[in-house]
């Protein structure tokens, strides 16, 4: 439906905003939320003018946004073939060879997951050709950081050549490898790389995002992808806004401004997925000491704090946002030493006005955060990389020993002032903000935990933030906002801390803290509709007029 001036009452639910914790309903005309207050208010102004729509019961809030993506791999996720649920090469091979015999072209498959199984050999080459029947098939590692390839796709990417290194008939997991491997295997057609595009908006707006962040990069989907992404019109659906980041190295302001010029459409800056290091997951995260189970590894480097801080101070100068991909505390060490170079060479002022960015950040000190925080970095992190392999005998303790106890520190990143935006990095994680909230709220280090507000803001608010945006009522529901909001149905609304002991008066209604969808109960909080700036994204047909 059009966000023109038309009047829509909601009612008979209850608002998430910080104007009236206590609001019922909501009055949004054409694209911006006009006023937010009481049923009893709410039944003196409804007139026939208004379109109602009846909540019973359900809860609006400030629509989410997801701070890092990866769409058109999203999309191609959603129609390949799950792997996430198999448990042993046996398994995986099967799946495949059912695959192979139902489809026709390259046999897609993502998820696959060896920390999970109880005996993590995998495949060979020739059962992989086997099974897939001889066709092309590539099957990407739950990080998308490794691959498991057929032959014939392989031989196609040119791998095993002096041009390609990296391929041994195991899985890919070199960089330049899987480059290759993925280019050679995704979609061509624009007009197919438009509909996984697609595929993966629909999703999320069913889901309640009302913006997601594309971290894009030459060596993920390449620049035709981002241009036919940004520059598409919502055709026949409207879809959450998307904003990009471009990940490609420079080292003067010149090089910046030319690449920027090249790709033809507008970036946030050069940043995302521009890797310093890989993913702990295929052990190419950079550590400081070895992998506890791979006594002599440290990772990979692919980048040099002489590279970062070039990079760092040529966006600095252009008054661009510039970052990088950091897993590990290495990694995170070459980040920071060229922040300093690059402080060094533009000047404090100009890298913290910057906005500069860093995705993940999973392993930092005390020390590091505070650097994080002085020089107004931005953390993007994903909440569901702990609920997925955090705790005592998940993956990243059988990676990094006792280290994993300080990984993820979201509640110390807060503590220090350091600003943070979450993401699901999808299609490595799902696109399920409530369950990425959850994953805050119940870290698996018990200090490093969020209240669910400030996970929510870190979900919404912080998202706009990150981005820069212009409009600082981005993500809130108060009048003058743009409405940008999703309708939930919930079992219960409640206030829920990270930490047990506070006081029972914070969660007491007298209190006037907006209350969030109760996330310890039996079902989930469901997504009814998904409205940006007026317009419908998304509306459940169990959902009212």
């Amino acid at each position: 439906m059009s966000s023109e001036r038309q009047l829509t009452l909601y009612r008979n639910g209850s608002v998430y905003s910080t104007a009236d914790p206590l609001a019922t309903a909501m009055l949004v005309e054409g694209s911006t939320v006009a006023w937010v207050g009481t049923e009893q208010a709410a039944a003196s102004i409804a007139d026939s003018t208004m379109r109602i729509v009846d909540l019973d019961g359900a809860v609006v809030t400030p629509g989410f946004v997801d701070s890092h993506t990866h769409l058109s791999d999203t999309g191609l996720a959603l129609r390949s073939l799950d792997l996430s649920s198999v448990r042993s090469a046996a398994d995986l091979l099967d799946a495949v060879a059912h695959a192979a015999q139902g489809t026709e072209g390259t046999v897609y498959g993502h998820g696959w997951d060896d920390s999970t199984w109880s005996n993590p050999v995998l495949p060979t080459v020739e059962e992989l050709e086997r099974a897939s029947g001889g066709r092309h098939a590539i099957l990407t590692r739950v990080d998308v950081h490794s691959a498991l390839v057929s032959p014939a796709l392989a031989a196609s990417a040119g791998l095993g050549s002096t041009a390609v290194q990296g391929w041994d008939g195991g899985p890919v997991a070199s960089r330049e490898a899987l480059g290759a491997v993925r280019v050679t295997a995704r979609p061509s057609d624009p007009k197919e790389i438009a509909r996984l595009h697609e595929a993966a908006l629909r999703h999320a707006a069913a889901r309640g995002y009302v913006a997601v962040v594309e971290q894009a990069a030459p060596q993920i989907a390449g620049v035709e992808d981002l241009r036919i992404l940004l520059g598409e019109a919502s055709g026949e659906f409207r879809r959450p806004e998307v904003f990009a980041y471009w990940g490609e190295l420079v080292e003067s302001v010149d090089e910046a401004r030319a690449v920027l010029e090249s790709l033809g459409v507008h970036v946030h800056g050069l940043a995302g997925d521009l890797s310093i290091d890989g993913s702990l997951g295929s052990r190419t995260a950079l550590l400081s000491a070895d992998y506890d189970d791979a006594p002599g590894q440290r990772g990979t480097a692919y980048l040099s704090a002489a590279q970062v801080g070039q990079h760092l101070a040529a966006c600095s100068e252009l008054g661009i946002q510039g970052g990088f991909h950091v897993i590990g505390d290495a990694a995170l060490g070459i980040a920071l030493e060229g922040l300093q170079q690059a402080v060094d060479r533009v000047g404090i002022s100009a890298v913290r006005a910057a906005g500069h960015r860093l995705e993940h950040v999973e392993l930092a000190s005390p020390e590091d955060i505070a650097a994080l925080a002085a020089h107004s970095v931005t953390v993007s992190a994903q909440p569901l990389f702990d609920a997925a392999w955090g705790g005592e005998g998940g993956l990243y303790s059988r990676r990094l020993g006792r280290r994993w106890e300080g990984m993820n520190p979201f509640a110390s990143f807060a503590s220090a002032g350091v600003p943070v935006c979450f993401g699901s990095d999808s299609p490595v994680c799902a696109l399920d903000p409530w369950a990425s909230v959850a994953a805050c709220l119940g870290h698996s280090t018990p200090s490093e935990r969020i209240s669910a507000r400030a996970a929510f803001i870190g979900h919404t608010r912080a998202g706009w933030r990150a981005l820069r945006h212009r409009d600082p009522l981005m993500g809130q529901l108060v009048p003058g906002a743009p409405a940008s909001f999703a309708v939930w149905r919930v079992d219960e609304l409640m206030v829920q801390v990270a930490d047990e002991r506070v006081q029972a008066w914070s969660t007491d209604p007298r209190a006037r803290t907006p209350l969030l969808p109760a996330l310890d109960t039996e079902n989930p909080p469901s997504c009814l509709a998904t409205v940006h700036r007026g317009n419908e994204l998304f509306w459940s047909d169990e959902f009212g007029a």
